[in-house]
């Protein structure tokens, strides 16, 4: 899969076009997801809200995986710290993959907040399991 084809597969996702989430670096084991800032992103006190910077942690893992083990997978699990405040008009989540077998790969991805004058504040650091999966199941028609 190339760049172009992973970010129509990011754009196939509701939740990603809700967030506005954008595939800027995919390939080689790694990937890299923007988001943009915006007020509806945010919690109480101004700052990105902890489930956007997990969201693009889970989603920049699951790409950077997919780029060495193919389309069909899906997380295993992650887990992530916030180490600081996520601030600024752009969140970048920069995965990596660590380790890659047949059927699983482990990656680790690097939230910054990228403040208006270019500067990022790393605010997470996330690790996360992604399976291969044999067959994928469409929506339920419920």
């Amino acid at each position: 899969m190339d760049l172009e084809t992973a970010r129509k597969t990011l754009d196939s996702q509701p939740f990603s076009r809700l967030v506005g989430a954008e595939l800027t670096a995919f390939g080689a084991g790694g990937a890299v997801l923007e988001v943009a800032v915006r007020e509806e992103l945010r919690q109480q006190n101004g700052f990105l809200h902890g489930g956007v910077l997990a969201y693009a942690a889970d989603n920049a893992i699951t790409f950077a995986a997919g780029s060495v083990l193919g389309a069909s997978v899906l997380t295993g699990g992650f887990t992530i710290q916030y180490v600081r405040p996520g601030t600024g008009v752009r969140l970048v989540a920069r995965a990596q993959t660590v380790q890659a077998g047949r059927r699983q790969a482990v990656c680790r991805c690097d939230l910054y907040a990228v403040a208006a004058d270019g500067a990022e504040t790393l605010c997470a650091v996330a690790q996360g399991t992604v399976l291969r999966v044999s067959g994928q199941a469409g929506p339920r028609a419920d």
